[in-house]
């Protein structure tokens, strides 16, 4: 016999919360404990009956997030899922920070919905999959543009580029510390610095980054 999931819901929303506790409350492995309507009664219904899993909605008095955060500081045992119609990229963000460990939207179905508990339970952490899809992609387009927009020799100071500048020539170490009259040591530290600023492994590279800039 599978382990018996302990659940609570919280949603201000009498009629969608009875219905959601009568669907879960009708398989063998739910037990639905206790119902509540704000974050006020999430946090108390939370430390009462330390319940394996508490669903909340975002949207009710309270706020919804920072139940979560108190129920995750309070009883990090008692695992969050996040029940909602927000589909906005800055709650679903939010609510994981807080430290919930699911964000489902309220169009799911029964069905479905018992899964999610049930994989919940047994440790995972769920998102609903076009909530994902659009994250994943919104930070993929954020990180192109941060790239595109970070010029990495811009993190150089005006030593420092002009050691490159002469790297860039062919120079070794030895004739960099001539030409400025500063010792091959010092030239040595100065592109050790410069290696990690610019994320590079040899001054081939380094080198190759300052040309390519250069043209551009």
């Amino acid at each position: 016999m599978p382990d018996l999931i302990r659940l609570c819901l919280v949603d201000d929303h009498p009629l969608l919360r009875e219905g959601v506790a009568s669907t879960l409350a009708a398989e063998a492995d739910i037990e639905v404990l206790a119902q509540g309507a704000n974050a006020e009664d999430a946090l108390h219904i939370a430390r009462e009956h330390l319940p394996d899993i508490i669903l909340l909605d975002i949207s009710m008095p309270g706020g919804g997030i920072n139940a979560v955060r108190s129920i995750y500081t309070a009883c990090p045992v008692v695992k969050a899922v996040v029940l909602t119609v927000s589909e906005s990229e800055d709650d679903v963000l939010e609510a994981f920070k807080a430290g919930a460990r699911g964000y489902v939207l309220k169009g799911v179905s029964g069905p479905e919905l018992i899964r999610i508990v049930r994989s919940v339970y047994n440790g995972e952490t769920y998102i609903t999959p076009n909530l994902a899809a659009t994250l994943l992609l919104d930070s993929k387009a954020r990180g192109a543009r941060e790239e595109s927009e970070t010029n990495p020799l811009d993190e150089l100071s005006q030593r420092e580029s002009e050691i490159l500048g002469h790297v860039a020539q062919g120079l070794s170490n030895k004739k960099i510390a001539a030409e400025l009259f500063l010792s091959e040591k010092t030239i040595k530290h100065y592109m050790s610095n410069i290696l990690q600023k610019l994320h590079v492994h040899n001054r081939v590279e380094a080198a190759l980054l300052a040309q390519k800039n250069h043209k551009e």
